[in-house]
Order: C-alpha cells, then sequence, then structure tokens
C-alpha cells in the first residue's frame, strides 16, 4: 500500500538556485500541481512559499513547471524563474534537446545489456494508459520510445534488475507502462503491474523505485548545464537489502 507523503511536505531541497532557474529533487509522494482530485500542497505550492515571484511564470497554476514527474517517483527537476527561461525549457522539451536519465528496479532478469522499447501509448476505454499492442485496443495513440542499460542484476531470492533509462519522449507513465509491457514491471508499481506475476510479499518498499537522476539541458547563455543526484537512502537501502 503507498503511503501519501504529500501534507509531511513543508519544504523543498533546493540544489542549485540562480536568476533564471531552480533545480529541485522532488521527493516520493508529492504532486507537482494539484488538480481538483488531489489534496494537500503539492510542489508549485511550496515553491512558491520560498519563491513568490514564480507564481507568474509559465500556465497558470503550474508556475515555473515545464516538465513533471509522476507522484510517486522522485528526482531532478528544473523550475523555471522569468518567461525567458520558461520559454528556452518548453523549446528544449519540444525539440527533445533536454537530456533525462532515470535509475529503476524491475522484476525479472533482462536478457540484453541494452536495449529499446518502441512502443505507442494512449488511454483504454477506462481511461488508463496502456502500450498499445493491437490497434483496436485505443484511439488517438502517441509515440513512445524509451532506452535502457543494465546496471546490475540480482538473482536471490528473486530476480531483479537495476536500469538506467533514457527517455527519447516524454509521455505519461511513459517508464512505468513501457516496462510492464515486456513482462519487466517497476518494483513498487501498484497501479502498472501484471496480475500473474509472483511478487515478493515481504518486500519493504511503500514507494516506487524510480528516480530522475541525471538532468541535462541549455542555459539562456546557451550554455550546456548538467545536475546528477544519487538514489535517496530508502531505495538504496532497500539495494543493500537485496545484496
Amino acid at each position: 500500500m503507498f503511503v501519501d507523503f504529500s501534507c509531511k511536505f513543508d519544504k523543498i531541497n533546493v540544489l542549485e538556485e540562480n536568476r533564471d532557474f531552480l533545480i529541485i529533487e522532488k521527493p516520493s509522494g508529492l504532486l507537482v500541481h494539484g488538480d481538483k482530485y488531489s489534496r494537500g500542497a503539492c510542489l508549485v505550492d511550496l515553491i512558491l512559499k520560498d519563491y513568490p515571484e514564480i507564481k507568474e511564470v509559465g500556465q497558470l497554476g503550474r508556475s515555473g513547471i515545464v516538465h513533471r514527474l509522476d507522484k510517486e517517483a522522485s528526482g531532478l527537476m528544473v523550475i523555471a524563474r522569468n518567461k525567458e527561461m520558461y520559454n528556452r525549457l518548453l523549446e528544449q522539451f519540444q525539440g527533445r534537446k533536454i537530456k533525462k536519465e532515470y535509475l529503476t528496479l524491475v522484476y525479472g532478469c533482462l536478457k540484453d545489456n541494452k536495449g529499446e522499447i518502441n512502443l505507442p501509448l494512449g488511454r483504454n476505454k477506462k481511461g488508463k494508459i496502456i502500450a498499445v499492442l493491437y490497434r483496436k485496443q485505443i484511439k488517438q495513440e502517441k509515440e513512445a520510445k524509451t532506452g535502457y542499460e543494465v546496471r546490475q542484476r540480482f538473482t536471490q531470492p528473486q530476480e531483479f534488475t537495476l536500469l538506467n533509462v533514457f527517455l527519447f519522449t516524454g509521455r505519461t507513465h511513459q517508464i512505468r507502462v513501457h516496462f510492464k509491457s515486456i513482462g519487466h514491471p517497476i518494483v513498487g508499481d501498484k497501479e502498472h503491474r501484471i496480475k500473474n506475476l509472483k511478487l515478493e510479499k515481504t518486500l519493504r518498499l511503500n514507494r516506487l523505485f524510480l528516480h530522475a537522476c541525471y538532468l541535462g539541458f541549455n542555459d539562456l547563455q546557451n550554455n550546456w548545464r548538467e545536475f546528477r543526484k544519487d538514489l535517496p537512502i530508502e531505495l538504496k537501502n532497500f539495494l543493500t537489502e537485496l545484496k
């Protein structure tokens, strides 16, 4: 069962701050921006407490936000502090020039050391995001491509694979749905899982094992900026238990 941590956050970890942008580490359990179904504080609310000037940057209700992470995921995000930087980042995201890398742990041992998953995504009749395996499944499918490299394999007492993941497109739940589609769902994912897959019930991890560990982009001076953030302590401890 996932724990909703959103009400427990009162401050965001800012890794770098300058006049144009913030680099922050989003914790697992916190929504990036709220909607009519959400309760409690979201990332935007917490950012505006310390940086109220960002309120007028970008779309209404998504102050400074150019990209997002799933609520259950953690890791690096860039927040624009002015309209010029917002437009610069938006242009790079739309042109697929921003580089993002993730660390994730999936069930089972992937055979190949590296590979790509190239399956379009869309919503089924119930509104759930799925990979399009059959044309009749879905309408309005969108291209989606995910690359990966194996970082470490675990075989005892259960098989897992630690992966570096690279996005060529940025669809909602893309990494989670793609790995489920090849039979290797992400550890801790309660929404995108395989019903008949034997899961270890004793696993002590109350979150999704998905962390945005690298982010690279060009700033307003056209300098390439890159940032890295290692796994949070709860994910490190979980890997230690597997060893």
